[in-house]
């Protein structure tokens, strides 16, 4: 199983959009507090949550009580700016994590670090914008991971 883990997500529709694609691919979907809104929250439930009971969904307290989940992925893989490493570069596997950071500020320097060896990029032409919707990255990112796990 893919997982996707949304560390501090501060827009509804965004993660409302992710769960929809999380419940539509079986990909399992990781939420770290704090979170931007609450789930009952209307942009949310508008954006996806018609699929919310049927998506396997696991809200952690922080990113330690993620790390020490028995539900946590066997690797997890950085989605940022912060690197060259391209996204296809990459060699995913069934149980990888995808990891996202919030919508402003991306992860704490702690987990770049802690990730370092497994940050990835998708690469964008225009070097003037600052990076894709959290949703297409979440979109392009666990299409291409399992692309690869279904032809591994």
């Amino acid at each position: 199983m893919l997982h996707i883990v949304l560390y501090n997500p501060e827009i509804p529709q965004n993660t409302g959009n992710i769960g929809r694609l999380c419940a539509i691919t079986e990909t399992r979907l990781h939420l770290i507090r704090p979170l931007g809104f609450t789930i009952t929250d209307k942009y949310l439930k508008r954006s996806g949550m018609d699929y919310w009971e049927s998506l396997d969904k696991h809200i952690h307290d922080d990113w330690e009580a993620f790390l020490a989940s028995p539900h946590a992925p066997s690797k997890l893989w950085l989605f940022t700016t912060k690197t060259d490493t391209v996204y296809w570069d990459a060699a995913f596997r069934d149980g990888d994590g995808l990891v996202f950071g919030s919508e402003g500020f991306g992860v704490p320097d702690r987990i770049h670090e802690q990730l370092s060896e497994s940050r990835l990029t998708i690469p964008h032409a225009n070097k003037s914008m600052r990076s894709l919707n959290l949703a297409t990255s979440v979109g392009i990112a666990t299409y291409e991971a399992m692309r690869q796990i279904q032809t591994a």
